[in-house]
């Protein structure tokens, strides 16, 4: 099944993450989507290019859209990283991939089409519903989830990959609950610690339910994740909590907390209500007030992403990946204050913010 073309294939990045930073602070890794333009697509190889010179980034992350929708350009991209020395991340999504009537069809073309291309290293995922649906459907014969995403991946093809799994802090959006006011006073402790608000609604995951997330995150490792990436988080106790109940349920593999970098008010008001995301109090009182200064809110992003990552830093966290929202001014802000890079923000350049736009956005 597996040909190797490439002669340089990339390293695996479970064995990159055993290593030092050469910086003596942490790795970064840089996570991208792919754009709606070819201009935009155009101005994401150059940004790609500077990030990973300006930051050594260990890896760098392409992102796949939902059911399928950027495959061929996500592989692209994907491929265009490792070309051009990245150490290629490229995540997979393996729901509502139907290809000439075969549910797994387009799941093996990717994952051959990448391993031939060079890539070494996948993020299996189950993905979301396709645009315009509020349910994914799992075909008769195809995959139900990313467990079955990582099975498939070491039947077929061995530890030819690395493969990184995803881990959600606050439990996976699906399993979180909206409360009535009756339960939001009765919640249990470790409830209040990962639980949100938005609209005066209170949502968490339950702890029965955050319990079943955490045995199907051990299936999904011991079934052959090598690591784990974890959703966006704003409350750093949340990621610390999930460290030590992943240790507590025999996951010892390496998790990497996945950053969110604010950069405009609007698309972070939108992201944490969608992704029902823990937004500490005094976070949101703050964004509210600046929301009609984008200037504002982008240096209160480099200022607030700092705070997260160094208290991240000094429970022992040795790597920052940051989704970039391929932009990258709050992620060189951020670098920069933390000592891992120098003098990088006044050099950044977002005149193409613009073009950064998701295909389906």
């Amino acid at each position: 099944m597996c040909s190797a073309q490439d002669p340089a294939p990339d390293a695996k990045i479970i064995d990159l993450l055993s290593k030092k930073a050469d910086n003596g602070i942490a790795h970064v890794s840089l996570e991208y989507f792919p754009p709606r333009t070819e201009q935009g697509v155009k101005n994401l190889h150059a940004r790609m290019e500077r990030m990973k010179t300006n930051t050594t980034a260990l890896y760098t992350d392409m992102t796949w859209g939902a059911g399928g929708s950027t495959a061929e350009l996500s592989l692209d991209l994907a491929l265009h990283a490792h070309r051009t020395g990245h150490v290629s991340n490229l995540h997979l999504t393996c729901t509502n991939m139907e290809k000439d009537g075969d549910p797994v069809k387009a799941v093996r073309e990717a994952l051959q089409a990448a391993y031939d291309g060079g890539i070494r290293n996948i993020v299996a995922l189950r993905g979301d519903p396709p645009e315009g649906s509020d349910e994914w459907t799992a075909a008769e014969g195809g995959f139900a989830c990313a467990l079955d995403l990582v099975r498939y991946i070491r039947k077929e093809f061995g530890d030819s990959f690395g493969i990184s799994v995803a881990g959600y802090p606050e439990g996976h959006p699906n399993r979180i609950s909206q409360l009535t006011d009756e339960e939001a006073a009765n919640m249990s402790d470790s409830e209040k610690g990962r639980c949100c608000t938005h609209d005066g609604i209170t949502y968490v995951c339950k702890d029965d339910d955050y319990k079943k997330e955490m045995d199907y995150l051990k299936e999904k490792v011991d079934a052959g994740g090598d690591f784990i990436i974890t959703q966006m988080f704003f409350d750093a106790e949340v990621f610390k909590t999930f460290v030590k109940d992943c240790r507590e349920w025999g996951i010892n593999c390496p998790v990497v907390p996945g950053l969110m970098c604010i950069n405009a008010y609007p698309g972070f008001k939108k992201m944490t209500k969608f992704c029902k995301t823990r937004v500490p109090k005094d976070l949101g009182e703050k964004m509210d007030a600046m929301k009609d200064d984008p200037d504002a809110v982008k240096k209160f992003g480099v200022t607030f992403g700092s705070e997260i990552c160094r208290s991240l830093l000094d429970s022992g966290v040795e790597i920052l990946h940051f989704y970039t929202l391929n932009l990258e001014k709050v992620v060189y802000g951020i670098t920069d204050d933390l000592g891992i890079t120098s003098g990088l923000v006044e050099k950044s350049d977002e005149k193409d913010a613009k073009d950064m736009v998701a295909v389906g956005s």
